[in-house]
């Protein structure tokens, strides 16, 4: 298998559409574009979800990679990121406010509208599930042979 870099989701799905790869890793709200109604009405196949379980919606009917014999879980993580430098009572600042705004009855219509699922961390538990995420993540790409060796 050839791996081939290419920068976001729509670059993936234009390029695998003309013919010039033929499978990517995506993100669900991007292949959901794609996937079409569920009725076989679709533009790409969706092989596996690379989730804890299975999603609902459309793509109820895809397994998890784990049910197909390969233990695979990454998930995409959407967000809004500061940089290092901004003051701590900024940073706590914005992170009450997308407290907030998550417990709002309206945001999870409007997330499930975005094709996003559920993962509300923020602050310090954000910060440490993505510095892991990071560990893991070097680990699986050394594992999958995608870093080159100096």
């Amino acid at each position: 298998m050839r791996f081939v870099a290419l920068e976001g989701g729509g670059e993936q799905f234009v390029a695998m559409q003309a013919g010039h790869v033929q499978a990517i890793s995506g993100d669900t709200s991007e292949a959901l574009l794609y996937a079409g109604d569920g009725k076989g009405n679709s533009k790409v196949r969706v092989l596996a979800v690379l989730s804890e379980q299975r999603l609902p919606g459309i793509l109820a009917g895809v397994p998890t990679a784990r049910e197909q014999g390969y233990d695979m879980v990454w998930p995409i993580i959407r967000g809004v990121w500061m940089g290092p430098d901004v003051p701590d009572a900024d940073y706590r600042r914005w992170v009450a406010a997308f407290d907030h705004m998550q417990s709002q009855p309206g945001f999870a219509r409007l997330r499930a509208q975005a094709g996003l699922f559920p993962f509300s961390l923020t602050g310090d538990a954000l910060t440490g599930d993505v510095r892991q995420s990071i560990i893991d993540y070097n680990r699986k790409a050394v594992q999958f042979k995608l870093v080159r060796e100096r």
